[in-house]
C-alpha cells in the first residue's frame, strides 16, 4: 500500500473542511438570493400579497409538509377521498427532521423556515466533516477537501440549506459509514435506528454492513474476533433491518392501518400504486424513446458497476464500493423516477472520488497539481448546475409546477 504524506492534526483538518463547506454555502446562498428575485409570491412563500424573503423561500415544496408536521404532528386518521382512496398526507415524511425543528422552534421562538433552514445548514456541516474524516486516510487530505467541495457544490446541494431532510440524512449516512469503517458497531446500530426515522435508506446500508462483516470475518485469523464483537456486528445488521421497517410500523401503530405508509406513498406516484422497477421502464422510454430507452436501462447499471469495480476506485474499499451499487439498486426498486432524482444523487459522494481521479491505489499522486485540473471544470459545472436546479426546479411557478 502506498504511503500518504503525514496527516494534519484532526482539529486543523476539520477547520479546513468547515472552511470549504462555508465557501460552498456562500455560493449557494448567493444563487438562492438571485433566484428569489424572480419568485412570484404565493401561499408557499407566505401569501400572495407578502414579498418573498429568504427563509420562507427555503421552505417551499416538501418544506410545507415538514412545517405542518413540526407545528401539528401527524394525523391519527388517514385522510380519504369520497371514493375511499387515501389522499396525500404527512405520513409520507419521516419524523426526525420536523421533530428537531419543533424543538428548535420551542427553544428559539423562531418560525419553522428559519429553524428548518438552520438545522439543515448545521447538519450539512457535520456531514462534510465526517465525509472528510472518512476519506482522508483513503485518498489523502487534498483529495478529501476537493471531494467535499464537489459534494457540497453539487447541483442539488442547495438542499443542504433548505428545510429538507437531505442534510440530516447525509449526516447520519456518513456517520454510519464512518462508524462502520472504525468498527464502532454499537455506534453504528444507534445511528442506523436514527436514520430509520429520517430517510428510507437503511435497506442498502444493510447490504453494506453485511459486506463489511464478511470482510472482517475473512480476516479473523490475523485479527481474532471476540464473541462480543460478533454480537455487536449482528446487532448492527439487525438495527439496519429494524430501521427499514420502523417508520411503516409506527404509521401502522398510530393510524391502525397496516399499509398506512405505503398507501400514503402511493398517492405521490403517477400510477397511484407503489410498483417495483416498472416506473423506470416507462420513464426511460419517455425520455429516450422506444429504441434507446431499454438500451439506457441496460447501459446505466453497467456503467455504474464499471465506475466502482476498476482500479480507479481502489481507494473506495469494499464499504463505499458496495454503497455506490446498493443505493442506486434500491432507488431503482422503489423510486418513481422524476425531477427529485437529482436530490437523491447526493448520497453517491464516492463517485466524486473516481471522477476526481483520486481512487487509484498510488495515493501519493493525489496532490494539488494533479487533482486541480479535474476539479476546476467539475466545480464550474456544479455551480452552473446549482443555478439551473434552483431556478428551474426549486423556484415555484404558480399555479402548479414540477417539484424539486
Amino acid at each position: 500500500m502506498s504511503e500518504l504524506p503525514s496527516l494534519r492534526p484532526r482539529r486543523v483538518f476539520v477547520a479546513w473542511v468547515l472552511a470549504v463547506y462555508a465557501l460552498t454555502r456562500v455560493v449557494s446562498t448567493t444563487i438562492l438570493l438571485v433566484v428569489m428575485q424572480h419568485q412570484v409570491p404565493s401561499g408557499m412563500t407566505g401569501g400572495d400579497a407578502v414579498p418573498v424573503s429568504y427563509f420562507p423561500f427555503t421552505a417551499l415544496w416538501d418544506g410545507q409538509w415538514y412545517q405542518i408536521i413540526a407545528e401539528q404532528g401527524y394525523p391519527t386518521t388517514l385522510p380519504r377521498s369520497e371514493s375511499g382512496s387515501v389522499q396525500q398526507n404527512a405520513w409520507a415524511f419521516y419524523p426526525l427532521f420536523p421533530m428537531l425543528a419543533r424543538v428548535g422552534m420551542a427553544l428559539t421562538g423562531l418560525h419553522f423556515p428559519a429553524v428548518g433552514s438552520t438545522i439543515a445548514l448545521l447538519c450539512g456541516a457535520g456531514a462534510a466533516v465526517l465525509m472528510g474524516l472518512l476519506l482522508r486516510e483513503r485518498i489523502g487530505e487534498p483529495a478529501a477537501y476537493l471531494v467535499v467541495a464537489l459534494w457540497a457544490g453539487f447541483p442539488a446541494s442547495v438542499t443542504l440549506q433548505l428545510a429538507y431532510t437531505e442534510s440530516l440524512a447525509m449526516l447520519l449516512l456518513v456517520g454510519y459509514l464512518y462508524a462502520l469503517a472504525r468498527e464502532r458497531w454499537p455506534v453504528a446500530s444507534v445511528v442506523a435506528l436514527l436514520l430509520g426515522l429520517s430517510r428510507p435508506i437503511a435497506v442498502p446500508l444493510a447490504v453494506v454492513t453485511l459486506v463489511v462483516v464478511v470482510v472482517r470475518w475473512r480476516r479473523r485469523r490475523a485479527r481474532p474476533i471476540s464473541r462480543g464483537t460478533y454480537a455487536a456486528m449482528a446487532a448492527a445488521l439487525v438495527a439496519c433491518g429494524v430501521a427499514g421497517l420502523l417508520w411503516p410500523a409506527i404509521a401502522w401503530w398510530r393510524t391502525g392501518v397496516r399499509s398506512a405508509y405505503t398507501d400514503t406513498m402511493a398517492t405521490w406516484r403517477s400510477s397511484g400504486t407503489v410498483e417495483l422497477f416498472k416506473p423506470w421502464v416507462g420513464m426511460s422510454t419517455y425520455v429516450f424513446g422506444d429504441t434507446w430507452g431499454p438500451v439506457m436501462l441496460l447501459v446505466m447499471p453497467l456503467l455504474l458497476v464499471a465506475v466502482v469495480a476498476g482500479p480507479w476506485a481502489h481507494n473506495l474499499r469494499a464499504d463505499l464500493r458496495t454503497w455506490t451499487l446498493a443505493y442506486p439498486a434500491y432507488l431503482a426498486a422503489v423510486l418513481d423516477p422524476f425531477t427529485s432524482i437529482f436530490r437523491y444523487l447526493l448520497p453517491l459522494f464516492p463517485v466524486l472520488v473516481v471522477m476526481l481521479g483520486a481512487g487509484w491505489k498510488d495515493r501519493r499522486g493525489n496532490g494539488w497539481r494533479r487533482l486541480l485540473w479535474r476539479f476546476v471544470p467539475l466545480a464550474v459545472l456544479c455551480v452552473v448546475g446549482q443555478y439551473y436546479w434552483t431556478d428551474i426546479l426549486w423556484r415555484f411557478i404558480p399555479p402548479s409546477d414540477y417539484p424539486p
